[in-house]
């Protein structure tokens, strides 16, 4: 479970405007069964609960090996497949009113009013998962769930590069499973 350029001192910012929390969801695989709307509730939860409100966007992408070791070569260097990425989307990164490279306005259009907080991308691979689960979450249900908590405390800015970091992610991806998925994975 890793991420792409962790961020140091995790997100500033959790509001957006006006608006809703909103999780896009897209299962660009067909090797697992994937309950996209189960797990687009889970993430709006988690979300929430972390303090996330407002006009706010995340991505939840599940894709085959071939998509994630690829993700995984170009982003990570690391060769071969893992379950889950994260892709932050540092406030920093994002220049509101300016569309849609980066470059000025220009004559033929404003500035952008409105723009989300575009919180970043979750990539979970669900052929991995379901490798892993017997000997990691149990089930392959519970596995998907622990991917997609553990990615979305890494786009918030949380991490595990030190012991201590490790302690206080674990201890908070258990509070949001107890909370949001144990609690009603027979829904």
């Amino acid at each position: 479970m890793i991420r792409p350029a962790p961020p140091t001192s995790g997100r500033s910012r959790r509001r957006g405007d006006e608006g809703e929390v909103e999780v896009f969801v897209a299962d660009e695989q067909g090797d697992q069964p994937v309950d996209v709307a189960r797990w687009e509730a889970l993430a709006r939860d988690v979300l929430t609960a972390e303090g996330v409100s407002g006009d706010a966007e995340l991505a939840l992408l599940f894709v085959d090996e071939a998509a994630i070791a690829e993700l995984n070569q170009r982003f990570m260097g690391h060769d071969g497949p893992t379950d889950v990425l994260a892709f932050p989307i540092d406030d920093d990164d994002v220049l509101v009113g300016r569309s849609p490279d980066g470059s000025s306005s220009g004559p033929d259009r404003g500035p952008v009013d409105d723009v989300p907080l575009l919180l970043g991308d979750v990539v979970v691979c669900p052929t991995v998962a379901a490798r892993n689960a017997p000997s990691h979450a149990g089930t392959y249900d519970d596995e998907l769930a622990l991917l997609i908590v553990h990615g979305i405390l890494h786009v918030l800015g949380h991490d595990h590069a030190e012991p201590e970091e490790t302690a206080t992610m674990q201890a908070k991806e258990r509070e949001l499973l107890d909370r949001f998925h144990r609690d009603r994975g027979d829904r």
